[in-house]
C-alpha cells in the first residue's frame, strides 16, 4: 500500500537539531507515512543519526549523496516520494505530532492541492528557555475552490514546509525546485509556482511547525549569498513564460519580488547592500519600462518606497538604510 504522505528532510550538517525533528516526525499520529532523509553531503554526524532512526523504523528512506544543494535534494525527494502529498520538514525544525494527520484530512476532505498553515516561530534564549511566536499570516479556515483573488498568496511568507501538496498536482504541472548548487531561497520559486497553479486551496489558522530562527547556520542568516533571489525569480519568469500564462501573473511578480528584495537588502551592509540596491533598482526601471508596475498591487507604503527608488535612488538608499539602523536600536 502506497503511504498517505511523504516527507521530505533536507539534511546538512545538522547534528545539533536533527535528533529534535525526527523524534517530531517518526511520531506522527498519522502512521502510513514514508520519511525521506535528503543528506546532502553532510561532514558532521547527520548521517549516522538518519541511520541510527532508520534502523528502527522501515518507514525511513535514506538517499545519501554529495553535496549539490537543496534544490537538487528536494527535487531527488520529489521523484522518490510515492506518497498522495508531499509534506517537508527542514532538519532544525520540528513539528506537532498531530501535524500531518490534521493536514492529510482537511486535503483529502476538500481534494486540495495544496492545504497552508500558520506556523510558530521558535526562539532558543541565552538561558536555554525556549519561545514559540504563532504567526497570523491565516486568520481562518478558508477553502478556495478555484481561488478568485491570489494577491494574498504572494504576500505569505515563502514557508513551504507550512503546508502539503499533493503530488500528482506538482507531477502534472512540472512544480520542482531550482537546482542551482550552493544557492539559497530555493523555496521562492518552488512557492509562487504553486500559488500561481493551485485550483483547490486549504488554508488554517493551526500551527504545527516550530520553525527555528536562531540557527546561525541557517541560510537566511548568510549575507554573501547577496543574489540567488535574482536566479528566483528569474526562473519565475520563465516558468510563466513556457506556459504562457506571464501576462497573467507579471504585476503579482513583481509585487512579491519588490518585497522579497526589500526583505533581502535588509540583510546586507556596505558593498553587499550598495550592490544589491542597483541591481534591485535596475529591475524596477526594467518593469516600469514594460508597464508592469500598478499602484493597486501594492501597499501604500511600499509604492511610496518603489517610487523614491525609481525618482530619487541616492535619497531613498539613505532613507531606507537609516530605517534598518532605527529597527535595530529600537
Amino acid at each position: 500500500m502506497e503511504p498517505k504522505l511523504s516527507i521530505l528532510i533536507p539534511i546538512y550538517n545538522v547534528e545539533k537539531y536533527l535528533r529534535q525533528c525526527l523524534e517530531s516526525v517518526v511520531n506522527q499520529t498519522l502512521k502510513e507515512i514514508e520519511i525521506i532523509c535528503l543528506n546532502d553531503g553532510s561532514t558532521d554526524g547527520s548521517l549516522a543519526i538518519i541511520e541510527e532512526f532508520a534502523a528502527n523504523d522501515d518507514r525511513i528512506v535514506i538517499i545519501d549523496k554529495k553535496n549539490s544543494g537543496y534544490g537538487d535534494s528536494m527535487n531527488q525527494g520529489l521523484k522518490k516520494a510515492k506518497g498522495e502529498y508531499i509534506g517537508i520538514v527542514e532538519s532544525d525544525d520540528w513539528i506537532e505530532l498531530d501535524a500531518f494527520e490534521k493536514l492529510y484530512h482537511l486535503a483529502r476532505e476538500h481534494r486540495s492541492d495544496v492545504v497552508k498553515a500558520n506556523y510558530y516561530k521558535f526562539h532558543t534564549q541565552k538561558n536555554g528557555a525556549e519561545r514559540a511566536e504563532k504567526t497570523s499570516e491565516i486568520s481562518e479556515l478558508q477553502i478556495l475552490n478555484p481561488p478568485t483573488d491570489r494577491r494574498a498568496f504572494f504576500c505569505f511568507a515563502p514557508a513551504i514546509w507550512s503546508a502539503i501538496y499533493c503530488r500528482k498536482f506538482l507531477t502534472q504541472n512540472d512544480i520542482t525546485f531550482l537546482p542551482t548548487p550552493g544557492a539559497s531561497y530555493q523555496d521562492t520559486s518552488f512557492n509562487f509556482k504553486v500559488w500561481a497553479l493551485a485550483k483547490q486551496i486549504v488554508l488554517t489558522p493551526d500551527a504545527f511547525v516550530h520553525y527555528r530562527v536562531d540557527n546561525v547556520n541557517s541560510s537566511i542568516n548568510d549575507p554573501g549569498k547577496v543574489n540567488f533571489v535574482v536566479g528566483e525569480y528569474a526562473e519565475i519568469e520563465t516558468f510563466l513564460a513556457e506556459r504562457g500564462i506571464f501576462p497573467e501573473f507579471s504585476s503579482l511578480m513583481v509585487m512579491a519580488k519588490f518585497r522579497h528584495y526589500h526583505w533581502n537588502f535588509q540583510r546586507l551592509s556596505g558593498s553587499l547592500a550598495k550592490q544589491f540596491y542597483q541591481t534591485w533598482r535596475q529591475e524596477l526601471l526594467a518593469a516600469e519600462d514594460e508597464g508592469l508596475l500598478h499602484k493597486s498591487d501594492f501597499s501604500r507604503k511600499d509604492w511610496l518606497a518603489l517610487r523614491a527608488i525609481l525618482k530619487h535612488p541616492h535619497f531613498a538608499y539613505r532613507a531606507l538604510r537609516l530605517r534598518i539602523a532605527l529597527k535595530k536600536i529600537l
